[in-house]
């Protein structure tokens, strides 16, 4: 009878999005990894997308800032403040003893020791009685529908706003893994730089942003893309709007999506050869937001000539997983918190 009282979620701590899936009712936060501060006070004034609005348009005491950097809490006490916010949309009534029983965390294949306690520690204190952790790759294999508690082998590619994570995955657990921190938001720090560079103007992420996602490709393609942006002229200082092209955000990103196609080619050349004959059979699965940038799949496919494909809905490939784990504890209970370490690749 007091099961309702609990809550049991699974917490995709994103760098550049939180999402939490609740037992019973699904995906039910989805929101920017951001909040604002008042730096007089130390008052949180908002997190989430509320947050996000206040971007650029804050006074000098305001402080809009993203607690977690490249998969990794930069502010503790920010990220503990911003996750109690986004788990008390989630309690109707406010109970004397932690409704929520069990949380389940996806966590980058890199963190260290110290890193891995930040992250149960932020969530326990934000209001979470029990905290299990799991490699986001396993997450992301298991939320896109690959069979990954099995002697087969799968290769996800999960591409997010702060780390890249490439891993084979076999069994449950993570076999080789390759960790960048080359995703999302060095997209957006590539295109800043490309327009300052060629066009002599400087943008802000936002604005980056925008120009990836309505024009960004990673080859070329047939239908010519175009949008304006705006910024301000490095000489004159003043307003000034330019038109970018598909063309101009492939130069921006070249280098970053090389170092990427570089590093998936490393992991399959160190893949075991019996899973790398599975690979080959089974492909590439693509997720994540950066899985969304046009033609990458087809990149990747010729450069590993392997069959790659985009998991349904990349997005939310990590919060859907864990939602599966979340409904189905028992089954999954095996691939929870400190899995042997994989074979790394370190360059």
């Amino acid at each position: 009878m007091f099961d309702k009282f609990f809550k049991d979620v699974g917490i995709d701590l994103g760098t550049a999005n939180t999402l939490i899936y609740l037992r019973g009712r699904g995906l039910v936060i989805n929101e920017p990894s951001v909040a604002a501060i008042n730096n007089k006070t130390n008052q949180i004034l908002a997190v989430g997308l509320d947050a996000r609005k206040m971007l650029g348009r804050t006074p000098s005491h305001i402080s809009v800032v993203r607690p977690l950097v490249s998969g990794v809490i930069s502010d503790f006490d920010m990220t503990r403040e911003m996750l109690a916010q986004f788990l008390k949309r989630l309690v109707a009534v406010r109970l004397p003893f932690a409704s929520f029983r069990r949380a389940i965390l996806a966590i980058p294949n890199n963190l260290t020791e110290v890193e891995r306690k930040s992250v149960e520690d932020a969530a326990k204190l934000a209001g979470v009685a029990t905290v299990h952790l799991v490699e986001e790759p396993v997450a992301a294999a298991l939320g896109a529908g690959l069979p990954i508690d099995i002697p087969t082998t799968s290769l996800i590619i999960d591409i997010g706003g702060g780390t890249t994570d490439i891993a084979v995955i076999s069994m449950g657990g993570t076999v080789v893994s390759r960790t960048l921190k080359i995703a999302g938001d060095r997209f957006n720090d590539d295109i800043i730089r490309f327009v300052r560079d060629e066009f002599k103007l400087v943008i802000g992420e936002p604005t980056a942003e925008m120009a990836k996602i309505a024009v960004g490709s990673a080859i070329v393609m047939d239908e010519r893309l175009e949008v304006p942006i705006r910024g301000r002229d490095l000489s004159s200082g003043l307003p000034r709007e330019v038109v970018m092209k598909n063309s101009h955000v492939r130069a921006a990103l070249a280098k970053s999506l090389k170092t990427i196609t570089e590093a998936i080619l490393e992991v399959i050349e160190i893949t075991p050869p019996e899973l790398a004959g599975d690979m080959l059979k089974q492909g590439i699965c693509l997720c994540g937001g950066g899985a969304l940038l046009r033609g990458l799949d087809e990149m990747i496919e010729k450069e590993t000539a392997v069959s790659t494909v985009i998991a349904e809905d990349p997005l939310t490939c990590v919060a859907r997983g864990l939602g599966l784990m979340i409904d189905e504890f028992a089954t999954y209970r095996s691939f929870l918190d400190y899995p042997l370490k994989p074979l790394d690749i370190n360059i």
